[in-house]
């Protein structure tokens, strides 16, 4: 069995899909070519990364089980990005469907899931290997963040607390990490922000007057 704390991310993944569901039971064909709030990326590329995502964690979750260590996305890197651009070109009614279908298999094989497979590393992402119960939190960070880059009615402001609580602690390691300037602490101005503006501050999701953006997340 997973550790309690995986069990309330899996809680947070199902609320979350429920949630995107909810808004992308609202919109059609013509909403899904309207650019969204990533540069270069229309609603329907969102949605595509978003399907193939809940894929790539079924493929790691399925690889553990057997346990074996897989690359997250089929071609690594540049299959990812073709398999967006082909995603996106799908028929609208086909696209969503699929953006249901693959966030009902995920949540269905991480219940289903052995403790062999909670206990193993499943992929490597980015050239290191993450362990499965890190996944759960994986995929409730890109629905919540890639929802609110549809642009449509959800936004940051709508991030659960427990969500942004955690998250902004991965966040901040990471922003003070990679700092070129040698911050030991967020600028003033960042830290008065309400949580959920100060983490999408650190996404690259808001801007701050007077501060300069985050290293790209």
């Amino acid at each position: 069995m997973p550790a309690a704390s995986v069990t309330a991310h899996l809680d947070g993944v199902r609320v979350a899909h429920r949630a995107l569901q909810s808004t992308i039971d609202g919109i059609g064909d013509s909403d899904l070519t309207v650019p969204s709030l990533l540069p270069g990326w229309s609603r329907a590329h969102v949605l595509a990364h978003l399907a193939a995502n809940a894929e790539s964690f079924v493929r790691i979750v399925d690889a553990a089980g057997r346990g074996e260590t897989v690359v997250q996305y089929e071609g690594g890197a540049e299959g990812r990005a073709a398999g967006i651009e082909s995603g996106a070109r799908m028929p609208g009614s086909a696209l969503l469907d699929r953006v249901r279908a693959s966030a009902t298999e995920l949540e269905a094989t991480l219940v289903a899931s052995s403790d062999a497979a909670w206990n193993g590393e499943g992929a490597s992402v980015a050239g290191a290997r993450i362990p499965v119960a890190d996944v759960p939190f994986r995929r409730w960070r890109e629905v919540e963040v890639h929802h609110a880059d549809l642009g449509l009615s959800y936004g940051h402001g709508d991030w659960p607390a427990r969500f942004v609580r955690e998250e902004l602690q991965v966040q901040e390691m990471r922003v003070l990490s990679r700092s070129s300037m040698g911050l030991t602490r967020l600028p003033d101005t960042v830290l008065a922000l309400p949580p959920h503006e100060r983490l999408a501050w650190m996404l690259g999701r808001h801007e701050v007057d007077g501060v300069a953006p985050p290293e790209p997340f």
